[in-house]
């Protein structure tokens, strides 16, 4: 089953990053793939104007589970500027490559990170 992931998709995998839900987030955004049924959750907390804090919760394969938690180490630390230049290719690359039928899941990862900035963004507004 495995052969086809790098040891870094694995290691992800196995034991992946920053996995719970945030009662209090600043921002949150969801994406899921119907063709799959993978569903990705992120939370963010964020102080000025940098991601001090995030954290992931996924349904879906290994696949999906190493790309939302490398996508949080990808992201942390950031500047919410820096965050939404993340790509579906920086985070393939983070994990040393994706099989051809797996990559769907660096688009789940990197468009609930958007979802999550964008969602940061429109409550900064309403206050």
């Amino acid at each position: 089953m495995f052969e086809q992931y790098t040891d870094k998709v694995i290691e992800h995998f196995m034991s992946p990053r920053n996995v719970g839900s945030m009662p209090d987030a600043d921002g949150e955004g969801s994406f899921g793939d119907l063709k799959c049924g993978d569903h990705l959750t992120i939370y963010i907390k964020v102080e000025d104007n940098v991601i001090k804090d995030i954290s992931f919760l996924v349904f879906g394969c290994a696949a999906a589970v190493a790309t939302s938690s490398v996508t949080t180490e990808l992201v942390k630390g950031k500047s919410l500027e820096e965050a939404l230049k993340v790509t579906e290719k920086d985070i393939t690359d983070a994990l040393g490559g994706l099989p051809k039928h797996k990559l769907h899941c660096s688009v789940l990862a990197a468009k609930a990170l958007r979802r999550a900035i964008e969602d940061y963004y429109e409550r900064q507004e309403g206050n």
